[in-house]
């Protein structure tokens, strides 16, 4: 029996995070494969680009294509529609189990990103992929001519109701902090819309509906109301995908501890992107950590040969 096959290096992820740390493994020619569910993680959800350098306006799929044709570009080993559930330092190398199967590598990199927080809700399960979706980029389109509701106050809920403000006849931006969080910029064109209501310190207590959502109840100035709306779109923000590391030291919101090496707690396994606790979660400092993370794990692989 052929011994397995040990590579350099195992990219986990193909967000900006994976498909940058890919095209810098690629140029210093090391031998790796990526895994992912998908391309593009979040960034293929979001609407208008603006803060992307190199681009003063680009959407999110767009961006995604880029990214891709890049990576593309150095014939990267790509496992795509393969989930990693699990990485292991096992002795000198580092296990990366899948859905199909077990890797080995010398370092692995985790740029497994984040997913949709949930409300908590009832009705919020019943009704998922019924009215009730996590992805505005994905289902608005479903809903033209509609009113809809948008949970959040945050960038996510912003880029949201800036994408549904020009499909749904109204956008109600249902908000539990005092004020929105997000850019200036966005709120400003939130705010100027004749078809959107901003409701903040309000919080969202149930998701109504028969067959499909017909309505949302919240509670506001210690009240309780039903607002009628066909579309529910929950973007409260994101929860990291670090279960698939156990062993590595992660802070209380459950995001992967590095160093300003992409070093984990762990010797030979990296961290790059939202998944980690780098500060402010954006497209353009993801795809930085990733090259990053890249050049950390080519110059530990440099030391231990």
């Amino acid at each position: 029996m052929a011994e397995k096959k040990i590579l350099d290096l195992i990219i986990a992820g193909a967000g900006p995070a994976g498909i940058t740390a890919s095209v810098y493994a690629a140029r210093k020619k090391l031998d790796f494969m990526v895994i992912s569910e998908d391309i593009g993680g979040q960034t293929g959800w979001s609407g208008d680009i603006e803060n992307y350098t190199g681009y003063q306006f680009i959407t999110g799929p767009d961006l995604v294509n880029k990214f891709e044709e890049h990576m593309r570009r150095y014939n990267v080993e790509l496992k795509e529609g393969e989930r990693v559930i699990e990485v292991k330092k096992t002795g000198p190398t580092v296990s990366v189990r899948t859905g199909k199967g077990t890797y080995e590598a010398k370092t692995v990199i985790i740029a497994s990103g984040k997913k949709s927080r949930e409300l908590g809700v009832p009705g919020e399960r019943e009704f998922k992929n019924r009215g009730l979706t996590y992805c505005a980029t994905c289902d608005g389109p479903l809903f033209s001519g509609k009113d809809v509701a948008v949970i959040g106050g945050g960038n996510s809920a912003l880029d949201a109701a800036l994408q549904l403000i020009k499909i749904a006849k109204f956008v109600h931006v249902v908000n539990i902090a005092p004020a929105l969080t997000g850019d200036a910029v966005m709120k400003d064109k939130v705010e100027a819309s004749p078809i959107a209501r901003i409701l903040n310190d309000t919080k969202v207590t149930a998701v109504t509906g028969e067959k499909f959502v017909n309505g949302i109840k919240i509670r506001r100035g210690g009240r309780e109301e039903t607002v009628p709306v066909e579309g529910v779109f929950v973007e409260i923000g994101l929860i990291p995908n670090s279960g698939i590391a156990p062993d590595v030291e992660k802070n209380q919101r459950g995001e992967i501890k590095v160093n300003s090496y992409n070093e984990t707690s762990v010797p030979g396994i990296f961290a790059a992107g939202d998944v980690t606790d780098v500060p402010e979660k954006q497209i353009v400092i993801a795809a930085g950590e990733g090259s990053k993370a890249a050049l950390g794990a080519f110059r530990y692989l440099n030391k231990s040969r």
